[in-house]
């Protein structure tokens, strides 16, 4: 369904300078599985919620490698991940056989986002639907990167796409700034423990019924080539995260807003308070 006359060709600007088809194929990530990406020093970790697509199938891969120090998770159109999971390998490959050397991670990102925004200029192409969480490592350390189908890409931390993904971002925000001093193991918990978060828990996919997606982790890092974790590695690292949830919170972050230090100082507030109850005392004494 349209929404309006402005929104059939890519190529075409609304009034108020937008590009509807763009913000479609943006609408597009949020109606696919959630996925996690988070780094600490020496390591970058995905993890993926797969669901199948009927219960007569199996889960669709959601993590895909790219070359020995990179690898993707998609959230969106599984055919538009693989065309570009496509040009990925063989950018790789290329850049493999006339350097003798592993892709930049930063360059590689940037020539694909060059890719995906051809496609938003030209009528006779649609934008790629299809988000991007990019996990590798190089010279410079570990990298975490979000692409999305407008072709911005950015560097993160740590970062969530998909459905439900505002409550992985909380968990992640809450706790991002202790994943430099984590083990290897520790933020492979975080991540696990970020997308549990993400779970439905409406009416129709109750946590009972949760068990059919399947989480799928992967790793890269120093020394440590792109690996896709196995179901069995994948429980005990989700045991792990159980023993992290049930233990000790993360301290709190100073300035926070469920701190009520900051808090007390503010005047405003109950000097606020109190007029209302001096206004209703007036109305009801001329009763």
């Amino acid at each position: 369904q349209f929404r309006n006359q402005y929104d059939s060709d890519v190529t075409v600007w609304s009034p108020q300078g937008r590009l509807h088809q763009v913000e479609y194929a943006n609408e597009a990530v949020k109606l696919g599985t959630a996925t996690v990406g988070l780094k600490n020093k020496g390591l970058a970790v995905l993890v993926a919620l797969c669901k199948p697509t009927s219960e007569l199938s199996v889960s669709q891969r959601k993590i895909i490698p790219i070359d020995d120090h990179l690898g993707i998770s998609i959230a969106g159109i599984t055919a538009d991940a693989r065309v570009l999971s496509r040009y990925l390998r063989s950018e790789c490959l290329n850049y493999k056989h006339s350097y003798d050397s592993a892709y930049p991670v930063a360059r590689l990102i940037t020539n694909l986002g060059n890719k995906m925004q051809t496609t938003t200029q030209r009528y006779d192409r649609r934008p790629y639907g299809v988000g991007l969480l990019v996990a590798g490592y190089d010279e410079k350390g570990p990298h975490i990167y979000q692409v999305v189908p407008s072709a911005n890409f950015v560097n993160c931390k740590a970062y969530s796409i998909g459905s439900r993904a505002q409550s992985a971002l909380t968990y992640l925000e809450r706790h991002f700034t202790t994943f430099d001093n984590c083990s290897n193991d520790e933020i492979i918990c975080h991540g696990i423990q970020a997308i549990n978060g993400s779970l439905p828990t409406d009416e129709s996919q109750s946590k009972e019924n949760a068990p059919q997606y399947d989480i799928t982790v992967a790793i890269v890092g120093e020394n440590q080539p792109f690996k896709v974790l196995s179901k069995e590695e994948i429980k005990e690292y989700q045991e792990k995260a159980k023993l992290m949830s049930s233990g000790p919170g993360p301290a709190p972050r100073p300035g926070d807003d469920d701190e009520p230090g900051p808090l007390a100082p503010e005047s405003d507030e109950p000097e606020a308070g109190p007029r209302d109850p001096q206004v209703a005392v007036a109305t009801e004494e001329r009763r």
